[in-house]
């Protein structure tokens, strides 16, 4: 496949994940979830999703336009500080969501206070850490093309080992540590759930089962950070070890990162869908109960009138 065909099907990728994460962003404040705690954990990841997919898709579009090296240089450094800060968001945004459900989950602690917490060091922690390549001045041309604009790849320089101390060695560390905490807080929640369903009826107006229904979904974004950056992660160990596949290479981790975000914000979309249904078909339900006991007590009526 040809740079300018691969360029193409990369812009319309991430084109694609951008309409899907937006729309996830509407149909939120449309329905008035933003009100849930839940639904604005699951916005903030469909969110920086949606900020690392327009990154990207201007990265493509932009960085081959301009002849100009000052420009084009100056361009280069600017969309990989954007491109690693906008990892780092979601980065951050995913871990503490895993640590909010795990709290919820195994320590039976309610920590929704805490959303400030999650919002403020999500956005400012990454700008801290993209902004050491610029410091060093190793944020540039990547020997693999112009349109991939990440840390330089270069194995003689600081850059191969800023890489992965500044992005992939804490991305892995938090992909282990959410994925241990992801297997504790379902046997954790299995547990209660069976025990509960053993003594205690499922009561609708229960606290318990509304907070699980809540947050229960929220576990796929950890499981789907599992799925793309693993591979990611495995892409970057190689293409340090073999630069000669480096073209390849960063293909497949590009394409695995705008799955990650595409996949965030179809699965908000999905949820929200079922949700409304369900609703939809529990009210008409409700509705046909009430009209079936109407008629019935005012059958009665005209029975006991008659006689």
């Amino acid at each position: 496949m040809s740079a300018n065909v691969t360029d193409v099907v990369i812009t319309a990728a991430n084109a694609a994940s951008v309409l899907v994460c937006l729309l996830a962003a509407i149909l939120v404040f449309v329905f008035k979830l933003h009100k849930m705690v839940t639904y604005r954990l699951a916005l903030y990841q469909v969110l920086s999703g949606l900020a690392f997919a327009l990154v990207a898709t201007i990265k493509i579009i932009v960085i081959n336009r301009s002849e100009n090296p000052y420009v084009y240089d100056r361009v280069c450094i600017t969309i990989g500080w954007l491109t690693m800060y906008c990892q780092w968001t979601k980065l951050l945004f995913t871990a503490w969501l895993t640590f909010h459900l795990f709290c919820f989950g195994v320590l039976h602690k309610n920590l929704n206070h805490l959303e400030a917490l999650y919002v403020v060091t999500s956005l400012l922690v990454p700008a801290v850490m993209a902004a050491i390549p610029a410091i060093t001045n190793t944020y540039g041309l990547s020997p693999l093309g112009g349109c991939f604009v990440y840390v330089q790849n270069d194995s003689q320089s600081i850059a191969v080992i800023e890489r992965f101390v500044l992005w992939d060695g804490p991305a892995m560390a938090v992909l282990l540590l959410a994925s241990a905490a992801m297997v504790v807080m379902v046997t954790s929640l299995a547990r209660i759930v069976c025990r509960r369903l053993k003594y205690e009826p499922m009561i609708e107006g229960d606290q318990f089962w509304k907070a699980l229904r809540q947050l229960l979904p929220l576990a796929i974004f950890p499981i789907l950070f599992f799925m793309f950056m693993l591979p990611v992660f495995a892409v970057h160990v190689q293409l340090a070890r073999t630069p000669s596949l480096g073209r390849p290479l960063t293909l497949t981790a590009s394409v695995f990162l705008v799955l990650w975000s595409m996949t965030s914000g179809a699965v908000l979309i999905a949820h929200i869908t079922l949700v409304k249904c369900l609703s939809k078909q529990k009210s008409i339900v409700i509705q046909r109960n009430s009209n079936s006991e109407y008629y019935s007590s005012h059958a009665i009526q005209s029975k006991d009138n008659e006689v």
